[in-house]
């Protein structure tokens, strides 16, 4: 079985972007981890993975990170994918670079962070709303909620960065250049396959 490609990172740094892109150069099927999060909020509360509990952006990040890195985990080293005789691309905001080295076994997975910590939350802000589209779930949101969201990407982005430094593990960041670096990621991917 070839290795699955796990892109990871804050929302809205190009994960999904990344990953379609990955999974047409490679045939590889595409799975939105956020999608599985939210079909667990609401169908399964009582497993504790779900982003509204009363809890800070940064608690509930490493929460739920802690919760969906052995699934995760579970997912891939099941038999049922290896009828596939391929790997899966799986795109998750919550999974942090030391659950990733603690939980989850390398030797199924490849995973890659993007994030947007070089910049203020006031930038982050400003390129939120220079590329925000009707289709992006940060569109209907006020004005005070998306820059306490882009603080929180900042914040949570230089952890992110930190923790991969620490623990060896690819970093791009997206805040500039962002087409150049996906590009470039999804290069970096290809020849590791």
């Amino acid at each position: 079985m070839k290795k699955n490609i796990i892109i990871a990172g804050v929302p809205r740094a190009g994960k999904s972007t990344a990953a379609h892109m990955l999974a047409k150069a490679t045939g590889y099927p595409h799975i939105s981890m956020d999608a599985v999060i939210a079909g667990f909020e609401a169908v399964f509360p009582n497993l504790g993975v779900h982003t509204d509990q009363g809890l800070s952006s940064m608690e509930t990040f490493v929460k739920i990170s802690g919760l969906i890195a052995p699934f995760m985990n579970a997912m891939m080293e099941s038999d049922e994918y290896d009828k596939f005789h391929q790997g899966m691309i799986l795109d998750v905001y919550q999974l942090l670079p030391k659950d990733y080295a603690a939980l989850m076994n390398p030797d199924m997975c490849d995973v890659y962070y993007l994030g947007t910590a070089d910049v203020t939350a006031q930038q982050r802000l400003d390129l939120l709303l220079a590329y925000d589209t009707p289709q992006e779930y940060t569109y209907e949101m006020p004005l005070a909620e998306k820059r306490e969201n882009c603080a929180d990407m900042v914040e949570q982005s230089r952890m992110i960065r930190r923790e991969c430094r620490r623990l060896g593990f690819p970093y791009y960041e997206t805040s500039f250049q962002r087409e150049e670096t996906l590009n470039r990621l999804v290069g970096d991917i290809l020849r590791t396959l």
